[in-house]
């Protein structure tokens, strides 16, 4: 019997990557699965002018007098899941100007956080009987996926089938079109097509884990703000409407494994069932540096058998 650990939506939140790490050991777990959207959204600029650092986080202004202050600083930072760069005025002033320029370094920190990231979990994983999967979220950029391939103890596990514990898994970070047109996004027929050529890779789908990031449509896993023609939540936030995947609905009702994965939905943490799968969201408090789970017993034969949603 495999106990597995599934996290997801991270968003580049070094404290949730250490407690994901570190999950194995304190939950006894097996199997490690991170379910999508690794990396950060935001960069967050440190101004150093005239001996003293100024930064702004989370809507409060700091003024930092001293190279440890700095660091606090940047801790903190990557603590909510972005990224700090140094600068002066006036390389703020050449960003702002530069688009390119900005994306270039945006894609470098992020590079450098995935590196350091990377050796983390080979120096946490090494020499232990846990494996651990990563699968890149819609969010998450594709050069992502060539970071994850050279580590050592990490295995990338988008668009494969693998085996946990005699339990085929499939997974994929790909979801259905959303508002903001992110990296990984494709059509209802696209991502239903994405799934069904993994599926028909399984010895015995009934007996699988589908891995899937976006949730289930109408599944109540999948229930997001209501947002208005400007993207703004209506009804300060509290009109819900479900956005998951028909797609992703069609496959496990089709193929009704034993368990799926998903993520993509913070607000949406919960599980339910559609038919014979269990399905699960554990949901995202990343910003708050909050782990949510799902600790999931699974058996080869007879499926799975506990699971619980937790905190750490």
């Amino acid at each position: 019997m495999a106990r597995i650990f599934f996290a997801t939506d991270i968003y580049g939140s070094e404290v949730c990557w250490r407690k994901f790490l570190n999950a194995g050991a304190f939950y006894d777990a097996s199997v490690l699965i991170l379910g999508g959207d690794m990396t950060g959204k935001a960069l967050v600029p440190l101004v150093q002018d005239r001996g003293r650092t100024e930064a702004e986080l989370a809507g409060d202004r700091f003024v930092l007098e001293s190279e440890e202050a700095v660091r606090e600083m940047e801790a903190r930072i990557a603590a909510r899941g972005f990224y700090s760069v140094r600068v002066t005025p006036g390389e703020v002033t050449e960003l702002q100007a530069d688009p390119e320029k900005l994306d270039a370094l945006f894609t470098e920190r992020m590079g450098a956080t995935l590196e350091r990231w990377v050796a983390m979990a080979d120096e946490k994983l090494r020499g232990r009987d846990v494996r651990c999967f990563v699968c890149p979220g819609n969010d998450d950029r594709f050069d992502v996926d060539d970071r994850i391939r050279s580590a050592a103890c990490i295995e990338l596990a988008e668009g494969r089938v693998v085996e946990v514990d005699g339990v085929e898994m499939i997974s994929t970070g790909w979801s259905n079109p959303t508002p903001w047109e992110t990296h990984r996004e494709c059509s209802e027929e696209d991502l239903g097509a994405r799934i069904d050529q993994m599926v028909g890779l399984l010895r015995d789908p009934a007996r699988a884990i589908f891995n899937l990031h976006c949730p289930p449509y109408g599944s109540k896993l999948d229930e997001a703000p209501a947002l208005d023609a400007d993207l703004r939540p209506m009804y300060g936030g509290q009109a819900l409407r479900p956005v998951g995947s028909t797609a992703v609905r069609d496959v496990i009702m089709r193929s009704q494994p034993t368990l799926s994965l998903h993520g993509h939905i913070h607000e949406s943490r919960g599980a339910a069932r559609l038919g014979r799968t269990l399905a699960l969201n554990p949901g995202s408090s990343y910003e708050s540096g909050v782990l949510h789970g799902a600790l999931v017993e699974i058996d080869a034969q007879r499926g799975v058998r506990s699971y619980m949603l937790v905190t750490g």
